[in-house]
């Protein structure tokens, strides 16, 4: 019998070079995946949004002025809908009802332009606007604009659904 130990087979041991080999091996998957879908994600959509940015970005700032003006005003819009009828009631910043304006809108389907219907409101009473479009079912956009004589501006949306 031998008191000394008897070797045991050397099998497979991982030692640094294989770490070291799977650290770069998975980064260098990871990123040449990365990479293909950046190249894919810029060939399929590149940014741009629109073709006339400059000209957006002007209709944009015209937007913004149009709206700081209307909240300088301090009219409010309550928008409906009747059997039949469209009503726009237009309040002056005191909450009295504002009379002898203009005010013209358009309904549409929220998800095409398809169908779209111009409205001209006439006054029934100091600061009610009707129009009467006809049969009209389910749900639809309503974009109000009220001018006074001055030329004062005032744009209003509202969601209107009829059964």
């Amino acid at each position: 019998m031998s008191l000394m130990p008897q070797a045991e087979p050397r099998g497979f041991r991982i030692n640094g070079w294989h770490v070291l080999a799977m650290f770069v091996i998975f980064f260098g998957v990871d990123i040449a995946i990365n990479t293909g879908f950046v190249i894919m994600s810029v060939k399929t959509f590149p940014g741009q949004v629109s073709v006339t940015p400059y000209e957006d970005g002007l209709l944009h700032d015209k937007a913004v002025a149009q709206f700081e003006a209307q909240q300088r005003l301090g009219w409010r819009a309550i928008a409906g809908q009747d059997a039949g009828t469209v009503f726009v009631e237009m309040r002056g910043r005191d909450g009295q009802p504002l009379s002898g304006l203009t005010v013209s809108g358009k309904l549409e389907r929220p998800a095409t332009e398809a169908g779209r219907i111009v409205l001209n409101l006439h006054e029934t009473r100091p600061g009610r606007y009707v129009a009467r479009p006809g049969g009209l079912a389910g749900v639809w956009d309503l974009s109000a604009v009220a001018t006074d004589p001055v030329g004062h501006r005032f744009e209003a949306e509202r969601r209107l659904t009829w059964p």
